[in-house]
């Protein structure tokens, strides 16, 4: 299956799930701080077993695809760690997790699991917008002594400041769906109003200012 119908497959199946809401009137804020007139919960796929199971696969291929080298899969707190499983598990490689931050009791720890040193390493996500609280994950692989080889993704909203953030750290990203696909399967299938899709167009062209 060619990446365009993996774009739209996915897509589709995010609408199917209601894993993507809608609300111009009452924007969701992101932890970004930006506004936004759309939202999508990746994790909603995981209670839909074949679902579920074809997002694994997929991203199983972009790591074997992109990365054939990858010797662990990390999964990025909190939406990435069942992901990251359950690629970890199709792929047999070694998993771990990593936190926003070093637990604050116990061992303190960001990253759980085992991380040799030099391991080869691919970060999994879950959903990309600026990007920032990923590659924060990868640098805290990176200082533990992993190699981070780039990372993998369900969907991505396209923005050009994720672009930027990841050129700048010198990482790869491969994503299964983005926002484009989103909204032209939203359009075929009704799910998204006439009315609603300027404002759409319009957010899509400024995020950082819409709704300010």
């Amino acid at each position: 299956m060619d990446s365009m119908t993996t774009a739209h497959q996915v897509a589709s199946f995010l609408l199917e799930t209601q894993a993507v809401k809608l609300s111009p009137e009452q924007p969701f804020k992101w932890s970004s701080g930006w506004n936004s007139p759309i939202y999508c919960d990746n994790r909603v796929t995981l209670s839909f077993p074949y679902i579920r199971s074809y997002i694994k696969q997929q991203l199983a291929e972009l790591v074997k695809t992109h990365y054939p080298e990858a010797e662990a899969i990390a999964g990025v707190a909190t939406a990435g760690i069942a992901q990251g499983a359950l690629v970890a598990d199709l792929l047999e490689m070694p998993f771990l997790y990593v936190r926003p931050e070093p637990k604050k009791h116990g061992m303190g720890n960001q990253i759980e699991g085992r991380l040799l040193e030099g391991q080869k390493v691919v970060m999994i996500e879950d959903l990309i917008s600026t990007g920032g609280s990923s590659l924060k994950a990868a640098e805290a692989v990176k200082a533990a002594g992993g190699e981070v080889l780039g990372m993998a993704a369900i969907f991505t909203y396209g923005f050009a400041t994720a672009d930027e953030n990841f050129q700048k750290a010198g990482l790869p990203l491969y994503c299964l769906s983005n926002y484009n696909a989103l909204v032209e399967a939203a359009a075929a299938q009704g799910y998204i109003p006439e009315s609603a899709m300027g404002t759409l167009a319009e957010w899509r062209q400024s995020p950082h200012t819409w709704g300010v």
